[in-house]
């Protein structure tokens, strides 16, 4: 029998061994299941920094955990080895006992918990649910790195468990998001929900001749202070990965600029890889 996965706006209608558009999810047995639960393809002590959060816990350390898959297929995409793959991944599996016992460990380094990250953590949406909960009792941290591509019921019971979360807003116009296999709306409920639940920040990576303009960043930064000022915006440049390799990384001054520009609406406006 057929069944439809209600994870995000795609919606995908499966029949039996299909494997959905996020190469994450699947029907098996007349279920939605999650392919990649416990199936760990990267595992790494990081700086909260690089996540990135500048203003949670600043300093310090997090166990940051990644799998396979994605709901989004974006040609820019700097993980595509893991964010693109599926089933066939090589992976370790770490339960959610394991994990929270790895980040009590890891506290003596520095560790204030688990940042789900590097793919796109949300297609292993019972994963993270299941390690949020033990992380939360043993008294640590839920980091939450994303593209914001979930429907509001699953994000709304999953956000009492997040502490943080930095969510890619990719640009501003719907077109853009279309070009992604994404929808920009989807994305910005997910921000409005995620502000009156933890602590949010925001990353636009800038591809030139993309989402580049200074008009859709004034529109942008506009709309991310009406939901918060307060709320701190990561200007990010692009560099040539995936299927852009024909054009080069932004320039500079152009992330500058428009960070500039994003200062005149929000209080915390930081440049990344510059």
């Amino acid at each position: 029998m057929s069944v439809q996965c209600e994870l995000c706006f795609h919606r995908c209608r499966l029949e039996e061994g299909q494997t959905g558009l996020c190469r994450a999810r699947g029907n098996r047995g007349g279920e939605v299941v999650s392919l990649n639960y416990g199936r760990l393809t990267a595992l790494a002590l990081d700086p909260i920094e690089r996540k990135p959060l500048r203003r949670f816990h600043p300093g310090s350390m997090v166990l940051s955990v990644g799998s396979f898959g994605c709901n989004l297929d974006c040609p820019f995409c700097q993980n595509a080895g893991i964010a693109q793959a599926g089933e066939e991944r090589t992976t370790q599996f770490w339960s959610p006992e394991l994990l929270a016992e790895e980040a009590v460990r890891l506290r003596s380094r520095g560790n204030i918990g688990v940042a789900y990250t590097y793919n796109e953590p949300l297609v292993g949406y019972e994963y993270v649910r299941d390690c949020a909960a033990l992380v939360r009792q043993v008294g640590m941290y839920n980091v939450l790195v994303t593209n914001g591509t979930i429907g509001s019921e699953p994000w709304k019971k999953l956000l009492p468990l997040i502490d943080a979360v930095n969510i890619d807003l990719k640009g501003f116009r719907e077109g853009w998001y279309r070009t992604l296999g994404g929808d920009l709306e989807t994305v910005k409920r997910a921000i409005v929900l995620a502000a009156g639940a933890c602590h949010v920040e925001v990353t636009s990576l800038i591809v030139p001749g993309e989402n580049d303009g200074e008009e859709e960043m004034e529109t942008l930064a506009c709309w991310l202070a009406s939901v918060s000022p307060n709320i701190p915006l990561h200007v990010s440049r692009f560099f040539p990965r995936r299927r852009m390799t024909d054009r080069p990384a932004t320039p500079v001054e152009t992330v500058y600029r428009l960070a500039r520009i994003a200062q005149a609406y929000l209080r915390y406006v930081y440049t990344g890889n510059c």
